[in-house]
């Protein structure tokens, strides 16, 4: 079986954009980090055709990835399942990571353009429409949107977040909580939107009131995720459960909870969208939904080649299922 980005990138201990920076030339690389590369390579048996010799010769389609890669295991399991279909395809890859930044965004996709890319997967940000956006309408680009979908008639594919959410928070009301908390992701993004929609849809078909003081934001990362819990811990009338919104706040909320000398379930349970790779070493393991992730990034590139081969086709939104994974946080004997 061929190796693949990701596994060098896990093997030298680097970043999937490093191993493709180091492999197409498109970004200077520390000598000593290229050198942790080039030796990852070396003891995988990794093989790759430079994407310049490669585009000379006509030989293959190269392909653009703008995503966040700074560690989140969502986006690595995302790039996975972009990498084996684009290998599966005979596409060459090129990737860089956003950092979940506007302005990166659009230096990003600018430079693969300028690298010759025949279409590009984007992770969008919160900026994207007013940023990188019109760099791909003013240069024809095909594109498909990943994860973060939009209301407009663009190829995109991503999970099912409204239904996803709500599933999870009707759980906790089968439960008996009556008073269950949001951690809400990062302000401007779709799924943060789409994920405090079916939390909310959840208490109204359970006819339990909305109260603002319990959705608190924590901007999608760990140290807000910890910001966040202390905030809900500290109301006049605390929540007895959470549902947090993606798995880098669960970490932080969690430490939050041990600071406080909170056990989970018996003072607050909790769940979560996303199922992390610790999720199950947890004491007690977090509840959650599995996103159906290499699937996602696989689909997200049979969308973009058959963009690239009928620029006419009518666009698409694809929907994938989550799945809820049981176990203790919530309050089940498992």
């Amino acid at each position: 079986m061929a190796v693949t980005m990701t596994q060098v990138a896990k093997e030298a201990g680097v970043s999937v954009s490093t191993v493709s920076h180091v492999i197409n030339g498109t970004r200077p690389v520390a000598q000593s980090t290229r050198r942790q590369v080039l030796d990852a390579m070396e003891r995988l048996g990794f093989t790759h055709q430079p994407v310049a010799r490669s585009l000379a010769a006509g030989s293959t389609t190269t392909i653009g990835v703008a995503i966040p890669l700074s560690g989140n295991p969502f986006h690595q399991e995302l790039f996975a399942g972009i990498e084996g279909e684009a290998r599966r395809q005979h596409f060459s890859v090129l990737v860089s990571d956003t950092s979940d930044d506007p302005r990166r965004e659009r230096e990003v996709v600018a430079n693969l353009i300028a690298h010759h890319v025949r279409g590009v997967l984007v992770s969008p940000t919160a900026g994207w429409a007013r940023g990188a956006a019109r760099v791909v309408r003013e240069h024809q680009l095909p594109c498909v949107l990943v994860d973060r979908l939009l209301s407009a008639p663009v190829d995109q594919v991503g999970v099912e977040n409204e239904r996803s959410t709500a599933m999870l928070v009707e759980h906790l009301v089968v439960k008996g909580h009556r008073r269950i908390g949001c951690l809400s992701g990062r302000e401007g993004l779709s799924t943060t939107d789409e994920r405090v929609a079916g939390y909310t849809a959840a208490l109204r078909a359970a006819a339990l009131p909305i109260d603002d003081d319990l959705v608190v934001s924590g901007d999608s990362t760990d140290s807000g995720g910890r910001r966040a819990m202390r905030t809900l811990l500290a109301l006049p009338d605390p929540p007895t459960a959470v549902f947090i919104a993606n798995d880098s706040m669960s970490l932080g909320a969690l430490r939050a909870l041990k600071e406080a000398g909170r056990r989970v379930p018996e003072d607050l349970a909790l769940v979560c969208f996303d199922d992390p790779p610790w999720g199950d070493l947890a004491v007690p393991g977090l509840t959650a939904i599995a996103q159906p992730t290499f699937a996602m990034g696989a689909r997200a590139v049979q969308l973009l080649a058959r963009r690239i081969t009928d620029p006419d086709a009518p666009a698409q939104t694809l929907r994938l299922r989550g799945e809820v994974t049981h176990r203790g946080s919530c309050g089940c004997r498992v």
